[in-house]
């Protein structure tokens, strides 16, 4: 554990810095009648993460959390395989977006892990592969007007019609 969490912290503070520099590209600042400049929330959020680092790095060396005081295997085989079948479920996943899109592939996603990893009726099952992708579709479609990746037109895109024409 204690070398995971140094090894976290190093690498997660190296990829904070490398944040704020590629965020600094754009201004990070406040512009005058206009508000934050493009580069302004992910350089803070950046520098945040970056400070985080730095505490965690403080306090593995002076040994204050449990996991700096601890010697134990970090992951033991079946944490591994829980987090590889995770991880391969969400990268086919990933893969499924531009061919059924993202409100097929979600479903699927959901019905994997809460049915078959998470071992829930398949009443939760099917009201989280439900909802999921209604509310990703208020909150995305609707609210901040970001058309995600819908896959094939004719299958996907009629089920929305009626949710479009109610809010747009």
């Amino acid at each position: 554990m204690r070398k995971a969490e140094f090894v976290m912290a190093v690498v997660m503070g190296i990829f904070s810095l490398y944040l704020m520099w590629k965020s600094a590209e754009l201004p990070i600042g406040w512009i005058p009648e206009e508000g934050p400049g493009g580069g302004a929330w992910p350089f803070w959020l950046s520098a945040i993460m970056a400070i985080c680092c730095v505490m965690i790095l403080v306090n593995w060396y002076r040994r204050k959390t449990p996991p700096s005081q601890s010697d134990e295997v970090y992951m033991d085989r079946g944490t591994l395989i829980a987090v590889g079948l995770v991880a391969g479920a969400l990268t086919v996943t990933i893969a499924l977006f531009y061919v059924i899109g993202v409100y097929g592939a979600i479903p699927l996603f959901m019905i994997f892990y809460v049915r078959f990893l998470g071992r829930h009726s398949w009443a939760t099952t099917a009201a989280m592969a439900t909802i999921t992708p209604v509310v990703m579709f208020f909150f995305f479609d609707i609210a901040l007007k970001i058309t995600l990746p819908k896959g094939l037109p004719i299958v996907e895109e009629t089920i929305f019609y009626p949710l479009y024409k109610i809010f747009l």
